[in-house]
Formats: C-alpha cells, sequence, structure tokens
C-alpha cells in the first residue's frame, strides 16, 4: 500500500521504513502513526527479519507535527484520550516488535521522535545528532514516553531529563545508554546493515523467543503504566499552562506560566 509520509522498502531479510517529511523535520502527525503502524505490519508479515527505521533530510523526527499541536485546542476530551491512546499504541509497538529493529538517527530525535528512536533493539546516530524530551519546555507532559524511559536510564536520569526538558547530544546520549553507536553520516547506514546481517546470521527462533521473553517480562507493568499515563497525557491538555505553552510556542515566544 502506499504511504504519504514514509517510504517502506521490502527487500527480504531487511525491511527499511524511511520516515519522509523533509520539510517538516519528519515530525509526527496523525497520519505518520497511521503509516508507521501499518508499515510495520506488512514488515512483520513478509520474511523481513531485521527492520532499519531511518528519516529522510537532516532531522530524523522533531517530534509533533505544529498543525497537530494547533489541533489540539479545539478538540475534546474524547478526542484527547483517543489521540493519546493512539500514541501510546505507536510506541508500544515499537517496544514489543517481534523482529529487532535498528534505528539511524540522522538528526534531531525529540520529544516523541527520541521515543521512536530510543525504543528500537539498537540506535545508531551521528554525532550530530540530537535527543531530548521538551515537553515540559511548552506546558505538556512526557507521560507516555516517561513508561520506557525509566526503564532504559534508570529513575535519577530520568527525572533529569523529563522535568528539565533539555536536549542532549549524541555523546550524552551514548553514556547514558540511550543511544548504541555513533558513526560518521556515511557509516551509519552501512553499519545498521552490518548489524542486521549479524543478527539474520543468527536463529530466527531464538531471536523471536528472546525478544518475547522480554516482553513479556515487562509488558503487564508497562501496560498498567501505558493506561495511566495516557490519561494524564490527555489530561494536561486541557489546563491553562498547557494552552499558554502551545500559544507561546506557536507565536515563538516565552510562555507565561500560571502554574494551573
Amino acid at each position: 500500500m502506499p504511504f504519504r509520509t514514509l517510504l517502506l522498502d521490502l527487500a527480504p531479510p531487511l525491511a527499511t521504513i524511511t520516515l519522509n517529511r523533509p520539510d517538516k523535520r519528519n515530525a509526527i502527525s496523525p497520519q505518520m502513526i497511521e503509516d508507521l503502524l501499518a508499515a510495520l505490519d506488512q514488515a512483520e508479515n513478509s520474511a523481513a527479519r531485521v527492520v532499519l527505521l531511518t528519516g529522510n533530510g537532516k532531522a530524523f523526527c522533531a517530534g509533533m507535527d505544529l498543525d497537530a499541536l494547533r489541533a489540539i485546542s479545539s478538540q475534546s476530551a474524547e478526542q484527547n484520550l483517543d489521540e493519546s491512546r493512539r500514541m501510546a499504541r505507536m510506541f508500544r509497538r515499537i517496544w514489543s516488535y517481534p523482529q529487532p529493529m535498528i534505528a539511524a538517527v540522522n538528526g534531531a530525535a525529540i520529544a516523541g521522535g527520541c521515543g521512536i528512536a530510543t525504543l528500537c533493539d539498537f540506535t545508531l546516530a551521528v554525532p550530530e545528532a540530537s535527543f531530548g524530551y521538551s515537553e515540559v519546555r511548552i506546558g505538556f507532559i512526557p507521560a507516555i514516553v516517561s513508561v520506557f524511559l525509566r526503564r532504559q536510564v534508570g529513575e535519577k536520569i530520568a527525572r533529569d531529563l523529563l522535568l528539565t526538558g533539555r536536549i542532549l547530544g549524541a555523546e550524552e546520549a551514548h553514556r547514558i545508554g540511550l543511544v548504541t553507536e555513533i558513526l560518521p553520516a556515511d557509516r551509519l547506514l552501512e553499519r545498521a546493515r552490518e548489524i542486521a546481517e549479524t543478527l539474520i546470521a543468527n536463529s530466527p527462533e531464538s531471536i523471536r523467543l528472546t525478544k518475547g521473553l522480554l516482553r513479556r517480562c515487562a509488558e503487564g507493568e508497562i501496560d498498567r503504566e501505558l493506561e495511566l499515563a495516557v490519561v494524564e497525557n490527555a489530561a494536561i491538555r486541557a489546563t491553562p499552562d498547557f494552552r499558554e505553552g502551545l500559544t507561546a510556542f506557536l507565536e515563538k515566544r516565552k510562555p507565561k506560566w500560571s502554574g494551573q
């Protein structure tokens, strides 16, 4: 099927998904979420044994699309809850995907884009790549990604990243465990394919069962926490601070917080 926001190259045993909104810095839109979920389904139902995920242009994925952000202000509580569930479904799908996933981060991976990049089994990055969960800067809450981040880097580091909203360079992201390797741009995809070849040389049943074990060990707790995160993600959208933060972000000015 054709996709509007990404490219899918099925060349088993490797499937390559390229986020393809370079003019929007590959920002996440509702259409991209649906496209990504559908592309992962197609790859799973093919003979592909590894999925490579990257971005087209200078950014990997710069977070939520501006048009999607603007739409939030006019959405109902039910619509916000549905949208939060859709985002949670995308992140959980990447986290629980049965075949290995490799992210080749070619540039900025911010907010939801950081979640997409770091939930893959392997995260490769160019030296210029940047990472961060910047939601608190616009009165939002990094609720859904927090469920996974705490398990990746530990409670203390997660609190630092989520509460400050600061942006990390590739070296720091590598040091704290968000990034597997840092490669020059001309080696990024080549190295991703090398890792894919190593994985493909292993027993497919062993890979499937290993990933299944890792999933089953955590999924009960993950799902309970995701439900709480979805509710919090939707609820904050009705607060004055979120409306002010969103307006200030769109108007490119400093927000004037009310603390509500």
